[in-house]
C-alpha cells in the first residue's frame, strides 16, 4: 500500500513537472533573448541592477485580498458589465486612406490613419488576458475585431509593453503578413522575431528615440511610467509609450503608466499634440504609480498640450476593483474645464482626429 502511494505521489509530481515546464516554454511566454539583443538592453541606462526601471521609482504595489478576490472572480454589474457592450463596427478596409481618423478596437487597441499611413496600436483579440483561460475575461461583446478585419499594408505596428492585455499572440502572428514595420522598446522585438517576423521588419529602440517610417511619419519611443514581464522574467523588455509625428498631425499615445513629470516635458518637446489616447482605467490608489487615475488622466491631457483626449485601457478586461463604467464617469467629470476636448467613443466608432466639434454619446450610461 505504502509503495503504491509513493509511486502514485512520484507519477503526480513528474507530471506536474513535464507540464510545468512545457508551460512555462510555450512560445507565447518570453521573447527570443539573442546576445546582440541582451547587449543592447543592458547598455540602456533605464536598465539598473538587472532590470529596466521608470524614472521617476514606483511606490510599493499593495494589492489587497479584497482585490484578488474580485481578479479572479469578477462580479457582474460591478466590474463587468451586465450586458454587452455597445458597439459600431467601422469597416476599416472601406475607410479613405486620406483621412486622419482613429478607431478604437477595446481596450488600449486602435486603428489609426495618420498622414496617409495605416498605424496599428497594441492590438489584442483574446478571450483571456492572461496566461490561463480562466482569468480576465473579456467583457461579453467587446471582441469586435480580428486580425481578418485589419487592413493590408499596415506602415506601423506598435506595442507599448508585453502585458497580455495588450500583447497577443495569436493576433501577432495572423498579421505578419499585413505589417511593413514593427515599433517597441528594447527587448520586445524578440517576440516578433520569434513568432515569425524578419528582423528587417522590427525596430526595438531605447527611450526618446526617432524611428523614421519614411518622410511622412516618424514614430518616437517614449517614457513610460510601467513595468513588464509575462510571467516569469519581470522587467526585461522595456515598457514605452510613443509619438505619430505626420507633417500635418501630432499624436500621442500613453501606453501603461503611473503619472509624473514626462507628460508635461513631452508636451513641450512636440509643441502639443492635435490627440493625445490617454490610458484611464484598471487603477486603484494601491498601485497609482503604474497606471494613473482619471484626474491624473485628465490633467496629463494639459501637461502634453493635446486640442482633444480619447481615454483608453477600459472597456474590455476587469484588471481592477473600481465599476466597469467609473473610468467614464470620472474622466468626464475631471475633464470639464479643461482645454481639451474629451472623446468617448464606442469600441469601433470613428473618431476624426483634430475634429474637436465631433460629437460622442455617454454610450455606458445606456447599458445599465
Amino acid at each position: 500500500m505504502v509503495k503504491t502511494l509513493l509511486k502514485c505521489t512520484a507519477a503526480l509530481v513528474a507530471a506536474v513537472g513535464v507540464f510545468g515546464y512545457w508551460f512555462v516554454n510555450q512560445p507565447q511566454m518570453d521573447p527570443l533573448m539573442t546576445p546582440e539583443r541582451k547587449a543592447r538592453i543592458e547598455a540602456s541606462p533605464h536598465y539598473v541592477n538587472g532590470q529596466f526601471v521608470p524614472e521617476t521609482p514606483h511606490t510599493p504595489v499593495t494589492p489587497s485580498w479584497s482585490f484578488w478576490k474580485e481578479f479572479l472572480f469578477p462580479t457582474p454589474g460591478k466590474t463587468i458589465p451586465p450586458g454587452p457592450m455597445v458597439t459600431q463596427k467601422t469597416d476599416l478596409k472601406a475607410l479613405d486612406p486620406k483621412e486622419d481618423v482613429v478607431v478604437w478596437l477595446g481596450h488600449s487597441s486602435f486603428y489609426m490613419q495618420l498622414g496617409g499611413k495605416k498605424i496599428l496600436i497594441d492590438p489584442i483579440a483574446a478571450t483571456y488576458a492572461s496566461p490561463v483561460p480562466f482569468v480576465d475575461k473579456a467583457f461579453d461583446g467587446s471582441n469586435v475585431y480580428g486580425p481578418e478585419d485589419i487592413p493590408d499594408g499596415i506602415d506601423v505596428m506598435v506595442l507599448s509593453h508585453d502585458h497580455w492585455d495588450h500583447l497577443d499572440y495569436d493576433f501577432v502572428r495572423a498579421i505578419e503578413p499585413k505589417v511593413k514595420h514593427v515599433v517597441t522598446g528594447l527587448g520586445n522585438g524578440g517576440y516578433y522575431e520569434k513568432w515569425g517576423y524578419p528582423l528587417a521588419k522590427i525596430s526595438e529602440e531605447d527611450w526618446n528615440t526617432p524611428v523614421k517610417i519614411d518622410e511622412g511619419l516618424t514614430v518616437w519611443v517614449l517614457p513610460a511610467r510601467h513595468f513588464s514581464g509575462r510571467l516569469l522574467h519581470k522587467n526585461q523588455t522595456l515598457f514605452a509609450g510613443f509619438a505619430f509625428i505626420t507633417p500635418g498631425k501630432k499624436v500621442f499615445y500613453s501606453g501603461d503608466g503611473g503619472y509624473d513629470g514626462r507628460f508635461k516635458r513631452i508636451g513641450q518637446q512636440f509643441g502639443g499634440f492635435d490627440l493625445a489616447i490617454l490610458e484611464d482605467g484598471q487603477y486603484n490608489e494601491n498601485w497609482a504609480s503604474v497606471h494613473m487615475m482619471p484626474e491624473e488622466t485628465a490633467q496629463a491631457g494639459v501637461d502634453l498640450g493635446a486640442r482633444e483626449v480619447l481615454p483608453c485601457h477600459n472597456g474590455k478586461y476587469p484588471l481592477s476593483m473600481h465599476s466597469w463604467d467609473e473610468p467614464y464617469k470620472r474622466i468626464t467629470a475631471a475633464a470639464k474645464g479643461k482645454p481639451y476636448y474629451l472623446a468617448t467613443p464606442e469600441i469601433g466608432e470613428l473618431v476624426r482626429v483634430g475634429d474637436t466639434g465631433q460629437k460622442f454619446t455617454r454610450w455606458w450610461e445606456n447599458m445599465k
